[in-house]
């Protein structure tokens, strides 16, 4: 039977004192979690199924708590997304539960969270993304991001930001959100990447090109975080690797 199988962690970095992403996978919520150890889950592609990495803003309060809140209403709708439609108003919803939290709980006004991942239908993948947590294909070709970031080309000299343009929540007045979704290429033998900028900011593409020529996912998982702790750990780290087994 084709299955996918799905390798992750969450991890809080060196300098961050907790951890505010989350990761969905499936009905499987980590949330403020902190491992170092890649977990494998596997599911059969009978019914859609949805990974994603939510990346609380930091600097906003309640990061944990807008990431959470997002990838648990992924979770509880579970099988109900099944293409961009449904999947368009789950994010438009997420977006409005976290103006409408912040307003019965002052403290936490303007929290918000980037969100990027996949969702696995039985006959194809959707990719999307709010915010610049990324998504990447690894193919015969190499490695090439297949999310489109929302933020600002970074400053000369520098290869990466971190201000974004668009996240979930984040505002004091509700914003209406263009979620980016769309068709993600399947092919025998391709490997996806879903993760905060916790890896790729301190992590270039070409060295997580290099880490990802391990073939066994697992390891692959653990070489890209300890990439990153290595690099200094600077923010929180979360990534999933996804593999889609069968025709």
């Amino acid at each position: 039977m084709p299955y996918t199988a799905v390798t992750a962690l969450s991890h809080a970095g060196l300098i961050r004192d907790h951890n505010e992403d989350s990761l969905v996978v499936g009905p499987w919520t980590l949330c403020g979690t902190v491992t170092d150890s890649p977990q494998t889950l596997v599911f059969p592609r009978v019914r859609p199924f949805l990974t994603a990495v939510a990346d609380g803003l930091g600097g906003h309060p309640g990061g944990e708590v807008a990431s959470g809140l997002v990838v648990n209403r992924l979770a509880a709708l579970g099988h109900g997304l099944t293409d961009a439609e449904s999947l368009g108003r789950a994010l438009d919803a997420c977006n409005r539960e976290l103006h409408e939290a912040g307003e019965s709980h002052p403290e936490l006004a303007t929290m918000g969270t980037t969100i990027a991942g996949l969702l696995v239908l039985p006959d194809g993948l959707i990719v999307f993304n709010v915010g610049d947590s990324k998504v990447y294909l690894q193919d015969r070709d190499g490695l090439r991001q297949i999310s489109v970031d929302d933020s600002p080309p970074p400053a000369p000299g520098e290869r990466t930001t971190s201000a974004v343009t668009q996240t979930l929540g984040g505002t004091l007045a509700l914003t209406t959100v263009t979620p980016h979704i769309g068709p993600a290429p399947l092919g025998p033998g391709d490997r996806y990447l879903v993760c905060s900028d916790g890896l790729t900011d301190p992590v270039p593409d070409d060295e997580i090109d290099r880490l990802l020529e391990e073939p066994e996912d697992g390891p692959a998982a653990f070489a890209l975080w300890q990439a990153a702790i290595e690099a200094g750990g600077p923010d929180n780290i979360t990534l999933a690797l996804v593999r889609v087994h069968g025709p």
